[in-house]
Order: C-alpha cells, then sequence, then structure tokens
C-alpha cells in the first residue's frame, strides 16, 4: 500500500469546529451518514450507494456526497438525483459543506474538510468501477469506519488480497452484500472488530512498504 497516511499519527479528534457538522448538513441525532466520499462522475458507480440505501430500507439511512459533480458535466448528477427520487433514497449532494481545508467564507458560512467528514460517518460506500489506486478506500481505513467497495481491477489485484475486511460486490448489489452491510451498522462489536482489522492490517503493510523503500 502507497504511504500516503501515517497510519502511526493518531486519527485527529473532532473539535468544536466540526460539533454542528451533522445538522449542517440537515441530519437528526438518530440519522446514519452513509458517506460518499468521491467525486460525482460515471465510473464511481455511485448508482450503486443509492440501490444499497434503498435496499436496507432504512429512513433513517442519509447518502451524503462530499465531492463536486462538473468535471465531466451535470448529466450525471441529475440522474443521479432522479434515481434517489424515484427509489425514495434520501440523497445530500452536500459539495457546497466540503473543501480541502476547513474554512469561513466571508459570508460566514461553515466549510468542512473531507477529513471532518469521515469521523460523522456510520459507514462508507466505495462502489467505483474503475480507480487508479482507491485514496478514498485508504481514508475510511484510517478513520476506522466500515465500507462497502465494487471490486474495482486495483482494488481486486493488489488489495484485497492482502485480508481487509469489506462489503464486496462484483457490479451490482447483493442481497448477501445489504444484509452486512446492515449487520455492520447494528453490531458495534462487529464494526470494531472489522474497523481494527483493516487499520492494524493497513500499518503493517505500510510498514513492510517503508521497509522495502529503505533498502
Amino acid at each position: 500500500i502507497p504511504n500516503i497516511f501515517d497510519f502511526a499519527t493518531p486519527v485527529p479528534v473532532p473539535d468544536a469546529f466540526v460539533a454542528d457538522l451533522r445538522p449542517a448538513l440537515g441530519l437528526e441525532p438518530e440519522d446514519r451518514l452513509i458517506l460518499q466520499p468521491t467525486r460525482v462522475i460515471p465510473r464511481k458507480g455511485i448508482e450503486l450507494a443509492i440501490e444499497l440505501v434503498h435496499q436496507l430500507g432504512d429512513p433513517h439511512c442519509k447518502l451524503v456526497i462530499t465531492h463536486p459533480a462538473g468535471d465531466e458535466g451535470l448529466a450525471y448528477l441529475r440522474s443521479l438525483q432522479f434515481l434517489a427520487k424515484d427509489v425514495n433514497v434520501d440523497l445530500r449532494y452536500a459539495a457546497d459543506c466540503f473543501a480541502p481545508t476547513r474554512h469561513v467564507t466571508p459570508e460566514g458560512k461553515k466549510i468542512y474538510s473531507l477529513w471532518d467528514a469521515y469521523p460523522q460517518a456510520d459507514f462508507v460506500t466505495y462502489p467505483s468501477l474503475i480507480e487508479g489506486f482507491g485514496n478514498a478506500f485508504l481514508e475510511a481505513v484510517y478513520f476506522r469506519k466500515p465500507l462497502l467497495v465494487n471490486r474495482y481491477p486495483v482494488y481486486a489485484a493488489d488489495l484485497a488480497p492482502l485480508g481487509f475486511r469489506c462489503v464486496e460486490i462484483d457490479g451490482a448489489m447483493t442481497a448477501q452484500a445489504v444484509r452486512e452491510v446492515r449487520q455492520l451498522l447494528e453490531d458495534a462489536a462487529l464494526r470494531s472488530a472489522v474497523v481494527e482489522h483493516n487499520f492494524s492490517l493497513a500499518r503493517e503493510q505500510i510498514g513492510r512498504a517503508s521497509c522495502r523503500e529503505r533498502v
């Protein structure tokens, strides 16, 4: 695993700035934040995340997209919004709330960083069809969040064989994947075991990569 994150550095503790992030997204205390931390372009497979939330059938599950659309036009975003409405999924396109660094606009609006979003998330969806590597995968592991991953080629070839415990799909949502996600959302002990396993594995693999680089 490329040394993108220093897994020896503790995860930042949420501070006062981020205390109102969930209310800023319109979430109630009982809501579950299902985080889609990617740009809105077709290869991200976000329709699969919508299908997951639809099949979970829990009105408290809110799918939040943190990154902007527009790199490849807005047609894909509109299609996702229509799809979410059609299947009664609460989709929150919140790109105007996030930026690479947190700040306050001249109008007084708080803008949060992506790293502010992860600690607030209950689950991460990463259903990309194609990725060069997958930074959001490592981010979710670093922040100890359970995640669903579509088996894109790099994940299947380089990451999955290492033994990460993720809910996996292969191009389509399955009843088994939905059951696994529901169990992770509802079983705190299982969720803790899974995320700690993934974090430890990533830290171990980065240590090995660092040793090879020094050699």
